[in-house]
């Protein structure tokens, strides 16, 4: 499983996270090709430890700012799996 709680330091503040398997299907399941934006600010937020929100929300006024920190977090919660097909 993915790791427990990520921090980041984004644009010089500290964010923490803390992911969880119900969040992160819920977040996939919110996607799609003309809604991606929402989602990420969403998953965000639902996963932003308390003492780290304020800051959170202040970034994401930013343009771009939830899909760029909900794939960092992806990127070091889920697990990276080695898969090969068998004839």
């Amino acid at each position: 499983m993915g790791k427990e709680k990520i921090e980041l330091n984004v644009a010089g503040e500290d964010i923490s996270f803390a992911p969880n398997v119900t969040a992160y299907n819920k977040y996939i399941n919110e996607m799609s090709m003309s809604n991606k934006i929402a989602p990420a600010h969403n998953f965000l937020m639902r996963i932003v430890t308390p003492e780290t929100k304020e800051a959170l929300q202040a970034l994401l006024e930013r343009p771009g700012a939830a899909l760029q920190l909900a794939g960092k977090v992806l990127e070091e919660y889920t697990p990276e799996l080695e898969i090969t097909v068998k004839n």
